[in-house]
């Protein structure tokens, strides 16, 4: 299968990273650089009825499949075009009723063997790198992944040995580590979960914590755009993880997720850490082992969160953690924010909108001073609180945040996105 190549991006070999994607001419921010459809992907089950399985359109009276009644698409060419990814699971949903409960993963990696099975050329989505040559790092898995491995093989098995005939044991258990690699978490403009799905030229990108583009979605496609101006012969860097945090806690979900470290500038330098793990400023000076003691204890709170399901004890987990980090961390410290912005989102599913407002204009602030300027996280955050402005009867002070939100979408997403079509007619009362 040749490789036909994306206009202005070449592949080489990054010093110290492997593969990597450079641009042969200058972009400047806002500008594409290039989509790439999924090579497969799941609509998530909490999205549906809501949104097209086929092309992720969000709209209302969407229609429903006729056999299994939980699929929705837009039209019946969307239902048709979706017919051999959906025929996997439509039988297996009625036979199994409420018991049918595969992970995003396996549904993924279900639809990717279906896929291989019939593929003769390179898709649309492999122009610079085929799917089968996508990094696993299988050797560097430890014996939790492992065995989250072969729950997933057990899970296929479990619900789709009737419509799949699978590769042998080792080609599974590569592939569900090429996933867990380079599976991206596809999300709407307030960074809401709506499916997973693989994108192999994508995967190409490698991270780091001062990327120069961003990726986001339209649809089923991926889009790549410069968040900062781009020279001719520059590697392009997106950001794996979440940029909030400080280069310890980084670094070491880079290794945990993706098996490196970081050697960018931020990493280098940590010039952000200060702020990120601000304490107060009290009369007795607040000692290293009292900070270290507080860190360790934050990063705790936010693992014992992250297990929890139960809205009522997730509340009250975020107000004791935020009452006990109070006395060492300032209201702008990474760990202390981190919970309010769980707090706020805790309300909003409670439909408590002064609450979620409360939380939310603590969180705002130091959200612009802490993250990149064109970042989705700030975005997203005013795109909440000017809608609960405007929920709140407070319309003006609603209108100034969802016009902040709309400057970074136009750079981010750009002019033309669904998402800033769709925010300028709520911001015109449409």
């Amino acid at each position: 299968m040749e490789s036909e190549g994306i206009a202005g991006i070449e592949q080489f070999d990054s010093p110290g990273k492997g593969r990597g994607l450079r641009v042969s001419r200058a972009y400047g921010v806002g500008e594409l650089l290039f989509s790439c459809p999924a090579y497969s992907y799941v609509l998530s089950v909490n999205e549906r009825g809501f949104i097209c399985e086929q092309c992720f359109t969000r709209k209302k009276g969407l229609a429903k499949c006729g056999k299994c009644k939980k699929a929705f698409y837009c039209n019946v060419n969307c239902q048709k075009k979706n017919w051999p990814m959906h025929k996997l699971e439509c039988h297996a949903m009625c036979v199994f009723g409420e018991n049918w409960c595969p992970s995003e993963t396996v549904r993924l990696v279900a639809r990717i063997i279906a896929r291989l099975r019939h593929q003769r050329e390179r898709s649309p989505s492999e122009k610079l790198l085929l799917l089968r040559d996508m990094e696993g790092h299988m050797e560097d898995m430890d014996n939790e992944k492992r065995e989250m491995n072969e729950a997933h093989i057990a899970g296929l098995h479990h619900f789709y040995s009737k419509h799949l005939d699978f590769p042998d044991h080792q080609a599974l258990l590569t592939l569900f580590s090429q996933i867990h690699c380079n599976g991206f978490t596809v999300e709407d403009e307030e960074l809401s979960n709506l499916g997973l799905a693989v994108f192999p030229d994508i995967a190409l990108l490698n991270h780091s914590c001062c990327p120069n583009v961003i990726v986001t979605y339209q649809g089923i496609n991926a889009e790549v755009r410069a968040v900062q101006e781009i020279r001719p012969g520059q590697e392009i860097y997106t950001s794996y993880i979440d940029l909030l945090y400080p280069t310890e806690d980084r670094i070491e979900r880079l290794r945990d997720v993706y098996y490196f470290s970081c050697d960018c500038k931020e990493c280098k330098t940590k010039s952000m850490d200060v702020e990120k793990i601000k304490v107060r400023k009290l009369s007795d000076e607040i000692s290293q082992k009292e900070i270290r003691d507080m860190v360790r204890y934050a990063r705790n709170a936010m693992e014992d969160f992250r297990r929890h399901h139960y809205y009522f004890c997730l509340q009250e987990m975020c107000e004791l953690s935020i009452d006990k980090m109070s006395p060492v961390f300032d209201d702008a410290n990474i760990y202390v924010l981190h919970m309010m912005y769980q707090a706020m989102g805790i309300c909003l599913f409670m439909e408590n909108y002064d609450g979620a407002v409360r939380y939310g204009e603590k969180v705002m602030k130091p959200y612009t001073v802490l993250y990149p300027a064109f970042s989705l996280n700030i975005a997203s955050m005013y795109l909440k609180m000017g809608r609960l402005y405007i929920a709140l009867d407070r319309k003006s002070t609603g209108i100034s945040a969802l016009q902040k939100a709309l400057a970074i979408m136009e750079v981010v997403h750009g002019k033309d996105h669904t998402y800033v079509t769709e925010l300028k007619q709520e911001m015109r009362g449409e």
